[in-house]
């Protein structure tokens, strides 16, 4: 155990007019630091997650924070990129310098601002993060992707949509008690379910409800090493942060066995000495649905094929043996992409100081996180728990 989060603060995810990168990131970045108990000039360093690419002309935002309050300036502060895992990667840094000890406490920052260009061009932007050599004349660019990931899945071990369809109802039935969500709405299984003029395929047998949201959103935390977070008022310790990356191109996987999220999953679960029956919940990256069904498989939740019975027989409900994405995940609270690691981790560490509000998992004391770059090529998996 080298550290803990100590502070947080959420933003609203959604589509945010009239608001820039700049004060979406002095927003999260001072509440945060002011819920950890702390000034701006007790932290040591600075890390700042967004995928960019274009999304915004602002390229170089990583002393952007400095601007909340005098103190801050000449802290080292970074730019952290890796696809839609920059927020878990920009975490992943402060950790290292936290095990370094070349710093005590550290600020994390994800954001993203996606709603600067139109459809078509944020199109362009996410299917950057496939291999463009092969996938990037994919019809419907990142959603085309994940549509040949589930027409692939389905050949194999059949039609699953009305497991997709049951993925997405769940989690938007969760992001409707969620008031950071952009979609706070239950639409019901039947309108998930039904191939209609609201809710039209987008890619292969993905539909509308099947895909994640175009959002704006920042998120922020303050972590701290162990000695530093017993002193102040609230700890949620990592018992592991785990990273594993994969081949670029899909065809050099097979790309529906997950083998890059399954590692990671293993390898956080055997560091943090547990199993999948100790998790209180998890949040996942469920970009698109068909991804949330392959993370059961990924996970251990069920074995390759059946990762619809986890869904189907209510395993995955918020009422269920093991929650998944209590907080509506990518597909109801918005997936801005910088933005959604942070988003996670916070999240988790709200649910685990019993802070979480109307999506509150009861008696949560252990919590898994899943965020992942591209087609499961850059995973990251938490382990995560209350420390004091």
């Amino acid at each position: 155990m080298t550290a803990c989060i100590v502070g947080w603060a959420h933003g609203k995810f959604g589509k945010h007019e009239g608001q820039d990168i700049e004060a979406m990131i002095a927003g999260v970045a001072s509440d945060a630091i002011r819920d950890a108990g702390l000034t701006p000039g007790e932290i040591d360093e600075i890390f700042i997650g967004t995928m960019n690419a274009g999304f915004v002309r602002q390229e170089f935002p990583s002393s952007l924070v400095l601007q909340i309050d005098k103190e801050l300036r000449f802290k080292p502060s970074t730019r952290v990129e890796n696809a839609c895992a920059t927020g878990s990667a920009a975490i992943h840094q402060g950790l290292s310098a936290i095990e370094a000890k070349r710093a005590r406490k550290v600020l994390v920052v994800g954001v993203e601002k996606m709603s600067e260009v139109t459809g078509p061009a944020v199109g362009d932007i996410l299917i950057r993060a496939a291999y463009l050599k092969e996938e990037g004349t994919i019809e419907g660019g990142f959603a085309g992707v994940f549509g040949r990931i589930a027409q692939m899945y389905f050949q194999r071990y059949g039609d699953k949509s009305d497991a997709l369809a049951r993925i997405a109802a769940k989690n938007h039935r969760n992001g409707a008690s969620n008031p950071l969500a952009q979609m706070q709405k239950d639409l019901g299984y039947d309108f998930c379910r039904t191939v209609s003029e609201k809710n039209p395929l987008v890619a292969g047998p993905l539909r509308r409800t099947d895909c994640s949201l175009v959002s704006d959103g920042a998120a922020a935390l303050v972590l701290a090493d162990v000695e530093t977070a017993l002193a102040l008022d609230k700890a949620v310790v990592f018992r592991a942060a785990e990273h594993v990356n994969d081949f670029l191109p899909i065809s050099r996987r097979d790309i529906i066995a997950f083998e890059g999220p399954e590692l990671a999953w293993k390898r956080a679960l055997a560091k943090a000495r547990v199993g999948l029956d100790d998790l209180s919940f998890a949040e996942v990256h469920d970009c698109f649905t068909i991804a949330e069904l392959l993370i059961y498989e990924a996970m251990g939740l069920a074995p390759r094929g059946e990762g619809a019975h986890a869904i189907e027989d209510g395993f995955t409900e918020k009422s269920g043996k093991l929650p998944i994405n209590p907080s509506g995940g990518l597909k109801s609270k918005g997936h801005p992409i910088g933005a959604t690691g942070v988003s996670m981790h916070v999240l988790a560490a709200m649910q685990l100081t019993g802070s979480a509000g109307g999506i509150q998992v009861p008696n949560a004391e252990l919590a898994g996180v899943f965020n992942m770059g591209g087609a499961a090529v850059a995973n990251y998996v938490s382990i995560l728990e209350p420390l004091k």
